[in-house]
């Protein structure tokens, strides 16, 4: 008898997760982890008192009542709200784009006046399919909106230009003629109160843990402790990239201790010229509310990634969508391996989708036992 029922690869949400609710089923867990830390990318570092969110910013926000109970269960949240700030050449413009935006661009001050002026700079591409991102755009919201709040941002994020990239991309945009700088639209957000690691240490009660270990690497031995794999790292990388490589973005992350009270008065800037190299500053302290005498920041780069950076973001273009496809055909025919999370299955998944994916793998699982 193996000593181990489960092998979870990898301990952010998705592998927590599984590993809360195989445990809470009296399932014995073994979950590891290449990092030193827990948690993934959402995991926190305490530099005094502030809890900087290491890997970028993670605004817990969902639709999902089973997912915002289930994490409430284990955490308490605060109130924040995320409403980033745009700065365009230290002009400031509030997001996403509201009758705030509008007015702050054009002086309109009625809904009316404002679906007006977007409607009169749409007509630029009317009668056009639009071939680019940047033609998509400006169909959708005109030319002023994508010229300072959109093309210097998405390039450096994309490390592409706008005419170069697929229309696809942005299927929409959304405007609001409302006064409303929520960023999100779904009923359940905030932060938990102490940090991703307070959820994080929960989910992982009861189940043992090795940090420091590369799966891939011990992978006959590891695989020999347990009935099962749960598999959350990179897809490509578990098959030894045998059909090819898949594209990620990377991010870049430069984080600063300042010795006074308030850096930007807001959590979340983004830059959306092209001459700021970095597409945001995060200012950590206001996720809690933090009153601490000095402040944390971060500047966040974008960049191409390559052999041993971090993937973050998936490439969704016709390539890398045809070759995740071959790959997650591979991981079903995987015996006693179950590939789950943004990472194995080629999908950006926010939060509160990678902890559903996570109950959807266990449901199932539960059938087959």
């Amino acid at each position: 008898m193996k000593p181990y029922d489960y092998l979870i690869v990898g301990s952010g949400f998705f592998g927590a997760t599984f590993a809360y609710l195989a445990t809470q089923a009296g399932k014995r867990c073994l979950v590891v982890d290449k990092r030193s830390h827990t948690g993934g990318n959402a995991y926190c570092k305490d530099v005094d008192g502030i809890h900087v969110h290491l890997y970028g910013a993670h605004i817990f926000h969902t639709k999902n009542k089973e997912v915002w109970d289930f994490v409430n269960r284990l955490a308490t949240f605060n109130r924040y709200t995320n409403s980033p700030i745009a700065n365009y050449k230290g002009r400031l413009f509030n997001l996403p784009f509201n009758m705030n935006t509008f007015y702050q661009l054009w002086s309109v001050r009625t809904p009316q006046e404002a679906k007006a002026k977007i409607d009169e700079q749409r007509r630029e591409m009317e009668g056009r399919e639009p071939q680019n991102l940047e033609e998509q755009a400006i169909s959708l919201v005109g030319r002023d909106i994508y010229e300072i709040l959109i093309k210097g941002y998405t390039e450096k994020q994309w490390g592409r230009k706008c005419t170069e990239l697929p229309a696809f991309i942005i299927r929409r945009l959304p405007v609001r003629l409302t006064f409303d700088n929520n960023y999100f639209n779904d009923p359940y957000q905030g932060i938990p109160i102490g940090g991703y690691n307070v959820i994080i240490d929960k989910l992982l009660e009861g189940a043992d843990v090795r940090l420091d270990t590369d799966f891939l690497q011990h992978r006959a031995e590891l695989s020999e402790l347990a009935t099962t794999v749960v598999y959350s790292g990179a897809i490509d990388a578990y098959f030894d990239y045998r059909l090819g490589h898949l594209d990620w973005r990377t991010l870049r992350f430069e984080h600063e201790r300042l010795d006074i009270p308030d850096y930007q008065g807001n959590a979340v800037m983004n830059f959306t010229d092209s001459e700021t190299p970095y597409t945001r500053v995060i200012e950590h302290k206001h996720f809690e509310f933090g009153q601490q005498p000095h402040t944390v920041i971060s500047r966040e780069y974008s960049s191409e990634w390559t052999e041993g950076a971090e993937p973050f973001y998936t490439v969704n273009d016709e390539r890398n969508n045809l070759l995740a496809e071959q790959y997650r055909e591979l991981a079903q025919q995987q015996p006693a391996t179950i590939f789950g999370g943004r990472l194995a299955e080629y999908k950006y998944y926010d939060m509160d989708q990678a902890i559903s994916r996570a109950m959807e793998c266990w449901d199932k699982e539960q059938v087959s036992l």
